[in-house]
């Protein structure tokens, strides 16, 4: 098996790095030392830095866990049975992880809000993403385009939210009930 690239191997550890410790917490050094790249590599593929390296991070982990979250909605056919099946997917990941990789924007999102403008605009952008992504999926199924963006809007609030919960209960339970009641919400809407 090859390991990926130089560049990629980076971009990945820093986003599981950033995810897990968020980005104040995450050195340059450890990012190289974990992705077994020269620590001057960074400074060759992000001439920015720490920074730099955050900003295409949050955009690249971004598109893929929106893609992710996406193909799990599309693997069931029935919409409000797939939701249930995302939320239960995210409980299984999580715990895999032993409750350390949550969605792979949200701590940084926290951490920068109001601290780091460039960031901040990053993690904005993915959730904008993410919005119309979602708005586009309930869009199939409710037809008021206001409604399907206020569903999509509250599935990434509600998934947030539960994620955080379980994280500090170490238990699946928020991310079950938060599918169940997103389930229910999109029903109402549905009907």
């Amino acid at each position: 098996m090859t390991l990926p690239d130089t560049r990629t191997r980076i971009q990945d550890t820093a986003a599981t790095l950033f995810r897990r410790n968020g980005y104040a917490s995450t050195g340059l050094k450890r990012i190289a030392a974990e992705s077994s790249a020269p620590f001057g590599s960074i400074y060759h593929f992000f001439p920015g830095g720490k920074q730099q390296l955050a900003e295409e991070t949050i955009r690249t982990a971004g598109r893929e866990y929106g893609r992710l979250v996406l193909a799990l909605l599309e693997s069931v056919p029935d919409p409000l049975e797939s939701i249930e099946h995302a939320f239960a997917t995210a409980a299984e990941n999580l715990a895999a992880t032993d409750y350390a990789d949550a969605c792979p924007i949200a701590t940084v999102a926290l951490e920068v809000a109001s601290t780091n403008d460039p960031l901040r605009l990053a993690t904005a952008r993915v959730f904008d993403e993410w919005v119309q992504a979602g708005t586009d999926w309930f869009g199939r199924w409710v037809p008021d385009a206001e409604s399907a963006r206020s569903l999509a809007y509250t599935m990434i609030m509600v998934l947030e939210g539960a994620f955080i919960l379980a994280r500090a209960a170490r238990a699946p339970d928020p991310l079950l009930v938060a599918g169940h009641s997103m389930s229910q919400l999109a029903r109402a809407a549905m009907d």
